[in-house]
């Protein structure tokens, strides 16, 4: 006699199942209320504001495309389309790299640096109204580690595939 409770997800029981379908609702939730405000607010998506974030998180408002792709796990095609429409928007421009003329650089302008800080105001407001205030200091730690592991066996998992193809 099984002591666990069975899901209606073959291979997960009650408490199993809670737990992931739990933290997929409340992320789908997050994603969608914070891309929400980033275009109300800003005209831009949350995949754009993590564009500028990254190019804002640089020592001199500029990566290079393929460095984006890979830190936001983006295809290069699906960062181009997004830097050309911020680009588009007079946000970034694109250039090549003086020592390497094949990679393709993204720089923010003076716009988008603009934009992309007073975005990055209205993303914690938003973190800290819909997650953090919802949570103790210890759950907040809590969840921190709980999700640090989860993802760092994500990123082994990848790097995995990677090197099968990708599956």
């Amino acid at each position: 006699m099984s002591t666990r409770s069975e899901s209606e997800v073959p291979g997960l029981d009650l408490a199993e199942f809670r737990s992931w379908q739990n933290f997929w609702i409340a992320t789908n939730r997050l994603y969608f209320l914070l891309n929400r405000k980033m275009v109300s607010s800003h005209g831009i998506s949350l995949t754009d504001f993590q564009v500028l974030q990254q190019l804002l998180r640089s020592a001199n408002g500029s990566c290079r495309m393929g460095d984006i792709a890979t830190s936001l796990l983006a295809s290069r095609s699906r960062i181009t389309h997004q830097v050309r429409r911020l680009e588009e928007q007079g946000l970034v421009k694109r250039g090549s790299m003086p020592q390497d003329r094949r990679a393709v650089l993204a720089a923010l302008t003076e716009q988008g640096r603009t934009l992309g800080e007073a975005a990055m105001r209205t993303y914690s407001e938003c973190v800290r109204e819909h997650y953090l205030t919802r949570l103790t200091r210890p759950q907040q730690a809590a969840i921190a580690e709980s999700f640090r592991r989860v993802g760092e066996g994500a990123e082994e998992a990848l790097h995995d595939t990677e090197g099968r193809g990708g599956e």
